[in-house]
């Protein structure tokens, strides 16, 4: 990306941003500019917006346990560990 311009092999590190509005003005113009002649560029683009779609409507992970319930769920589910007596 030397001179503005956006190359094929630029484009690929300015597809995420594009595709969420986090480009420049200038820059966004550049790669619209871009995938108005180059018809790879635009199928790459059209793959990774596909993507991006499918990804967002898969449910969201459960989150994270803290430490503290993590210790406090598995406590529940075994036994204590045997400590030997006094001798």
């Amino acid at each position: 990306m030397e001179n503005d311009v956006p190359v094929c092999r630029d484009m690929t590190e300015l597809a995420t941003d594009y595709l969420e509005g986090a480009l420049p003005f200038a820059r966004r113009m550049a790669v619209r500019v871009h995938l108005a002649y180059c018809t790879m560029c635009r199928r790459y683009y059209r793959q990774v917006r596909e993507t991006i779609t499918l990804l967002r409507r898969l449910p969201a992970p459960p989150l994270p346990q803290t430490v503290e319930d993590a210790v406090i769920a598995r406590s529940h589910d075994q036994p204590p560990p045997l400590r030997p007596g006094p001798e």
